[in-house]
């Protein structure tokens, strides 16, 4: 994935964008069609995910929360997490450090 590149498929649905790239954060652009799962999964890093548009049943752990547009979730490092789009939609994922298995080849950090 690729500073400000185009667009990428991840899973049915599902596409995202990289949008900024720092020393020890990055921030991803992620587009869901309705009905669009992520597989859960998990990290080791923070994430922040702001819901730009739509609304969002995100499971958290044991817990289900549904958000939407102009709502925030704090997701810690290691918790299993995904997410179904109940409407078409967008987010805005913050990670913290890098998530370099999203990035392609070495990482190219901004002086």
């Amino acid at each position: 994935m690729q500073l400000n590149g185009d667009w990428e498929a991840v899973e049915p649905g599902i596409e995202r964008r990289l949008v900024a790239l720092g020393q020890r954060m990055m921030a991803v652009r992620v587009r869901f069609a309705k009905g669009a799962a992520g597989t859960a999964h998990t990290h080791p890093h923070e994430q922040l995910t702001q819901v730009l548009s739509g609304r969002f049943r995100f499971w958290l752990g044991q817990e289900t929360r549904e958000v939407v547009a102009g709502e925030s979730l704090l997701i810690p490092g290691g918790l299993e997490h995904g997410a179904e789009a109940l409407e078409a939609g967008e987010l805005l994922d913050v990670f913290s450090p890098l998530r370099e298995d999203l990035l392609d080849g070495p990482t190219a950090h901004p002086e």
